[in-house]
């Protein structure tokens, strides 16, 4: 469960205003809205990278806040995380990134770091790729490998910035239903950010949408889809005209 209460962020102006939000447990939550309303920022606040001007942050019933450097070090092995580019390092294979959080966050033997890679990679049908440098990966291959390193931690909360940025419909569409997959058999609770509206929808449970550093809406996808608050309205069903 995440519970944000409050939550203020500005950068020389508000980024975030006063932001109060509930992720149930074992809920895929998708967070909408146009470009720097605050989304990855809230993201960024949730793991811990970055800290709010005021507000608190539960996690599991944890106060983020309040953490130690080293108690929050011990508390991101609970966090797995997709970056919004990537992040993937480049002068690493595919299997020295997958296994990169697991070789820094616990001391596992190699052999159960290579079972765990290869786990992964066949969970996101790219049996074999261990040995692959990602300059030679697609764009929907690197996004996979990125899921891959997101989950291979097993981590019970999962966030994921922009999984589908750049890729196409079709390929998007796989992405979005891999972490729907993931999430179901894992029983993890996500939160997600995404700008591709029409095929994040398609998989989450409920939805908040954001606006000028607010949080105007939050509640079931359906609900979401029913909403008469034109902002939400205009940016759920793609409207060119309105007040956006």
């Amino acid at each position: 469960m995440i519970e944000l209460r409050g939550i203020v962020k500005s950068f020389g102006r508000p980024v975030l205003r006063d932001i109060t939000m509930h992720v149930p447990a074992g809920c895929l939550y998708g967070l909408i809205g146009p470009g720097a309303s605050g989304k990855s920022v809230l993201l960024k606040i949730v793991t811990g990278l970055m800290r709010p001007d005021a507000g608190s942050v539960h996690i599991d019933g944890r106060d983020v806040l309040s953490m130690t450097d080293l108690e929050l070090q011990e508390f991101r092995k609970r966090i797995g995380m997709l970056f919004q580019n990537n992040a993937l390092f480049d002068f690493m294979t595919v299997a020295e990134n997958i296994a990169f959080p697991l070789r820094r966050l616990f001391d596992l033997p190699e052999p159960e770091i290579r079972e765990r890679v290869a786990e992964r990679l066949a969970c996101v049908s790219l049996p074999g790729f261990e040995g692959r440098m990602p300059s030679g990966l697609s764009g929907g291959q690197k996004k996979r490998v990125g899921v891959a390193r997101a989950t291979v931690i097993q981590a019970p909360i999962v966030l994921y910035d922009e999984p589908a940025a750049g890729l196409d419909p079709v390929t998007s569409q796989k992405i979005f239903d891999l972490l729907r997959a993931e999430q179901q058999a894992s029983g993890a609770t996500v939160l997600m950010v995404s700008s591709d509206l029409d095929r994040m929808l398609t998989v989450t449970d409920r939805v908040g949408m954001m606006y000028k550093g607010r949080l105007i809406f939050d509640g079931t996808t359906a609900e979401a889809y029913a909403s008469d608050d034109p902002f939400v309205h205009q940016f759920v069903h793609g409207i060119p005209e309105g007040p956006l």
